[in-house]
């Protein structure tokens, strides 16, 4: 999610705007937080789920896992082929369809009579969280006006993880209601319907439309979302950069050029230590997690995981507040060593059998690891990714990057019961916890410090420091 170009480019001072299009950022703001609600929701809402499946489809460990991997893999599908969708079709148009599909793939799960009917709508849903994941922030990036752009990127990125909250409220409201699994998943449509039609009131991507020379279009555009008639400026800024970016477009061979080689490391290397330092297994599982640790009843981890959400939203909003006072490699690291504190203290926790209202040590360092999540590695790799590729390369880096990150995703999490039944609690934490050892001497390593710099700076940079 590029927020870290778009923050970037609404540092300079903000022009007046008509008070009459305050509604359209309304809109636009409406319409950033229902996809990131979206891809919040469905990703989390599968914590409270899996805890039926065993009841109503007789899923053992296995199953489970494939329920949560098979949406992660159609989200890496999604991801990877987003981009080259988006450029053929448009931004708005693509975005439409992703929100049928989110909602089309709610209602089958919910309905689902068969496993194969249960997984088809899981597959659509990831499907659209993948084109999401990726289509949204550039969506919004290009009809939003410069000194709006952060702001807006940023609302969307937040509420991602207030989709996480509102799903695990979700799964604690109906977890004891007959058919609440179905629910839970049922929910998921009326954000989609939301969303598919807050687009058919927004324009195409005035970019994109000049992209395609339909200049009459990309200036009707920009004249609904600036308010005003004369958009000859804006559009003449528009027109040229796209000339620009035509002149600057790189071939995919220079992925594989000396230049790119530290950039890409530090992109696939964040991506994959996101995962496999173990947030999504406690976004996927963390009622399991708390029912292990000692939590009798379905609803007591439910609630907890509750809680595990609000620390997640809350903590994101400080991360939000600290990245540009603070740095990214040192809220990188300060972030990694509190995970790893975390995650060694609940793998031992686990090991030696706490009990009684010692077990609740395990849920408290839970929330701690998700806290330190939150501020470092959970925001810093998707606004580094934006940072550190070459502006010519800068969407294929990333779209490569974003599907490793899903990728590992759908392995760690779709691995996760097994490994518990395999290895046992204890030694699973323990293992995410070497990982996160390993993520604090990467970061040491090769991660640069981007605060404060142009992108331009930034680029320059990276090639200094791989000569």
């Amino acid at each position: 999610m590029n927020t870290g170009e778009n923050s970037a480019t609404a540092t300079s001072g903000p022009p007046d705007l008509p008070q009459k299009s305050d509604w359209r950022f309304i809109l636009i703001a409406i319409v950033s937080g229902l996809g990131g609600l979206l891809f919040g929701y469905d990703t989390g809402v599968v914590a409270g789920v899996v805890l039926f499946l065993h009841n109503v489809f007789h899923f053992g460990a296995s199953m489970k896992g494939l329920f949560v991997a098979i949406a992660l893999a159609a989200a890496a599908f999604g991801a990877a082929f987003a981009g080259a969708l988006s450029d053929a079709f448009g931004r708005r148009s693509v975005l439409m369809v992703t929100a049928i599909l989110f909602a089309a793939g709610a209602m089958l799960a919910a309905i689902a009579w068969s496993v194969p009917i249960l997984f088809l709508g899981r597959v659509m849903v990831g499907a659209a969280i993948g084109v999401s994941s990726m289509i949204t922030p550039l969506y919004l990036s290009e009809i939003t006006a410069a000194h709006w752009r952060g702001a807006i990127v940023t609302i969307n990125q937040f509420y991602i993880t207030v989709g996480i909250f509102v799903s695990y409220i979700a799964d604690y409201l109906l977890s004891g209601t007959t058919n609440g699994w179905r629910w839970m998943l049922g929910l998921g449509i009326i954000p989609g319907v939301i969303l598919l039609i807050s687009m058919t009131i927004l324009p195409e991507s005035p970019r994109w439309l000049a992209g395609r020379d339909l200049i009459t279009r990309a200036e009707a555009g920009l004249r609904f979302l600036r308010n005003k008639l004369d958009v000859s400026v804006e559009l003449s800024v528009l027109r040229r950069d796209v000339v620009e970016g035509t002149r600057l477009a790189a071939p995919w061979s220079l992925l594989f050029k000396h230049k790119m080689r530290r950039p890409l490391i530090v992109g696939i290397g964040l991506a994959i230590f996101q995962q496999v330092t173990g947030i999504n297994v406690v976004i996927y599982f963390a009622p399991s997690i708390f029912r292990a640790a000692g939590l009798s009843s379905t609803s007591a981890s439910i609630l907890a995981t509750v809680g595990i959400g609000a620390v997640n939203v809350i903590m994101t909003a400080v991360a939000m507040r600290l990245l540009d006072s603070s740095g990214r490699r040192r809220l990188l690291l300060w972030g990694l060593w509190g995970m790893l504190v975390s995650l060694v203290i609940i793998g031992v926790g686990f090991m030696v059998q706490l009990h009684g209202a010692l077990a609740y040590i395990i849920v408290i360092m839970v929330a701690v690891f998700v806290a330190f999540f939150a501020i470092g590695l959970g925001p810093i790799f998707w606004l580094l990714i934006s940072e550190i590729f070459p502006l010519a390369i800068r969407g294929r880096a990333m779209s490569i990057a974003t599907v490793a990150n899903w990728v590992s995703n759908m392995v760690i999490s779709g691995i996760f019961l097994n490994l518990l039944l395999a290895i046992g609690r204890g030694p699973t934490f323990l293992l995410y916890a070497g990982m996160t050892a390993l993520a604090i001497l990467f970061t040491l390593w090769i991660v640069p410090e981007t605060k404060g710099r142009t992108l331009e700076e930034i680029e320059n940079n990276l090639d200094l420091a791989d000569n």
